[in-house]
């Protein structure tokens, strides 16, 4: 019987789902609302604490996209082979080594 990676990206697209659900209406007031200025962002972004939060905001937010935009290829009867696959789930592994890469460079 062959195994299947289809639960990794199914959690990562839950996870990611929910997250987006609970953080990004405040993420979108705190941005508006004009409190977050380049100082407090980079203040964040150097705690070890807000590292570990913007990379899983934003890695979190690709799996979601790239899974919800896999199967909406699939719903809207584009043909969905192993290039869309890569092209979706690519996009968003190069995405989170994006995030990781920028957020180690900041340093902390």
């Amino acid at each position: 019987m062959k195994r299947s990676n289809a639960p990794v990206y199914w959690s990562l697209f839950g996870a990611g789902g929910m997250l987006s659900a609970l953080v990004a209406p405040g993420l979108v007031i705190v941005v508006m609302s004009g409190r977050l200025d380049y100082a407090n962002a980079f203040a964040i972004a150097r705690n070890p604490l807000g590292k570990a939060f913007l990379f899983a905001v934003a890695s979190l937010f690709l799996w979601h996209a790239a899974h919800r935009i896999f199967h909406t290829l699939h719903d809207f009867g584009i043909r969905t082979g192993v290039l869309a696959w890569i092209l979706c789930y690519g996009v968003a592994l190069a995405g989170t080594l994006v995030a990781a890469s920028a957020l180690l460079r900041i340093g902390f």
